[in-house]
């Protein structure tokens, strides 16, 4: 769910920060947010927001369409409200500003130049979603999405399979397996994949470390999926009407093709921030934002925006284009952000926090890490919490050292590693684009399963092979 630290809008009004009296509040040098501290009744704002994306949909969804972002800022002042009166206006505007140039802005910035610039991208011809055709796009996007991110990777296809399914009934599994897929499970081979293994690689691990250790595991899970998709969608075809004769038999071609070069631009900068490392940092009320983050985000806004010029508008209107999906995206996910920041303090807090116990389960009595519950506790906080955090925390737990975490206890990587990027497809919220893809597909006229009816999929399809992964190679 987290992405890239940093952020160019960030930088922006962190300047004005910096120039305007606010400065002048009390000094939070040495201020964070103590998760020792804190009690389970800081994480209700966040329990609050995620069932209000569960519920309000399915019992309000007219108030829900128009209000969401209301919603969403409910929760968020449930939060900074009670922090302000806790701790100060300086140590609440600390931490909201941590988390909005930190991360939140980074996350908005990245996704709206994937949005936009695989918005001007349209496969045109005739293509008709059969069983084949969408089991092979799945295929090729869960390849696509280790290299060019799973955002990328969904962001590019999604269009396509909704519009070559279009004329189908059951068509909701089409998208359902797409997340599970393309914006989940493909990620799993290199630190552009997915942002988990890309905090992996700031840390030391190797870049083709994920591509060596976890490439049979996703091979084992891709490879399952596939097949069970193919017969599931076999299945539900042979009860939908033909499709619809073909006016003309269009040959297929890309539209707006050089949009692929913005997009390889966009992977190229979030590398570059990666491995770029100038050692000029900008304060910012105390917030730290580092110049190849700003550098990144400046080429991101701008390879948007060059796409946004130069692709013609007919191309983004065949592709039904509109700004919807990213601002609901953005409203939800500020109040998220918001509120998940207790319950990430109480995370790191480790053994000293009133999560000590979810901590512990991954140690043995004699002090060895358990590996099979390294994968599961870490894919099921993956699944509602930050996904690149989680792996943190866990990373550290697991002692944080990468020459010792690629060594001896390199199947411990490979758990905390798999753990996060697999089970970010549990559940709407546990990676970026898995929400976009949702909102996307419904705006486009494809039912999607609520939140919860979402999770019913999940269960049945994932959690029995996760299951598999376990034994396989964590037990």
């Amino acid at each position: 769910m987290s992405w890239w630290a940093g952020g160019a809008l960030a930088s922006v009004v962190g300047f004005a920060l910096t120039v305007w009296p606010v400065t002048a509040t009390a000094a939070v040098e040495g201020f964070a947010l103590d998760g020792g501290t804190l009690s389970l009744w800081w994480a209700i704002p966040f329990a609050g927001i995620l069932l209000s994306i569960a519920v309000f949909p399915l019992v309000a969804p007219v108030f829900w369409h128009h209000h969401f972002g209301k919603v969403s800022l409910f929760w968020a002042l449930a939060i900074l409200v009670p922090m302000t009166a806790a701790h100060g206006f300086g140590f609440t505007l600390y931490e909201l500003l941590h988390t909005a140039l930190l991360e939140y802005i980074p996350f908005i910035i990245l996704l709206f130049s994937l949005f936009t610039v695989t918005g001007g991208i349209r496969v045109a011809g005739s293509v008709v979603g059969t069983p084949a055709f969408n089991t092979g796009l799945l295929a090729l996007g869960t390849m696509l999405a280790s290299w060019m991110g799973t955002t990328g990777a969904a962001m590019a296809l999604i269009r396509t399979l909704l519009r070559a399914n279009a004329w189908r009934r059951h068509r909701a599994h089409v998208v359902v397996f797409f997340i599970f897929l393309v914006a989940n499970i493909g990620g799993s081979l290199t630190p552009l994949g997915d942002p988990p293994l890309f905090l992996g690689f700031l840390k030391g691990v190797p870049f083709f470390w994920p591509t060596v250790h976890m490439f049979l595991p996703m091979l084992f899970v891709a490879g399952i999926l596939l097949l069970v998709f193919w017969l599931l969608d076999l299945w539900y075809v042979r009860h939908e009407e033909k499709p619809p004769p073909r006016e003309v038999d269009e040959p297929i071609h890309i539209e707006g093709w050089h949009n692929f070069f913005f997009l390889a631009g966009i992977v190229g900068a979030v590398l570059l921030s990666g491995v770029w490392r100038p050692g000029i940092t900008f304060e910012i009320y105390h917030v730290e934002v580092e110049l190849q983050n700003l550098v990144r985000d400046l080429l991101l806004l701008a390879f948007a925006g060059l796409s946004w010029i130069t692709t013609p508008p007919e191309v983004r209107e065949a592709n039904d284009f509109t700004w919807f999906p990213i601002q609901e995206v953005a409203k939800l996910f500020a109040g998220i952000f918001v509120t998940i920041i207790p319950v990430i303090a109480m995370l790191k807090a480790g053994t000293e926090g009133v999560l000590a116990p979810v901590v512990a389960l991954v140690t043995r009595p004699d002090g060895t890490p358990n590996d099979a519950m390294y994968f599961w506790v870490t894919g099921i906080l993956s699944s509602f919490l930050d996904n690149a955090p989680t792996y943190l925390v866990f990373f550290n737990a697991a002692g944080g050292d990468p020459a010792v975490l690629t060594g001896e206890l390199q199947r411990t990587l490979l758990a905390i590693s798999a753990g996060a990027v697999f089970m970010g497809a549990n559940t709407y919220i546990g990676n970026a684009p898995n929400f976009m893809v949702r909102a996307i597909a419904e705006e486009q006229g494809t039912p999607m399963p609520s939140f919860f009816g979402y999770m019913l999929w999940s269960g049945a399809f994932l959690l029995p092979v996760f299951v598999l992964v376990t034994l396989i190679w964590f037990a």
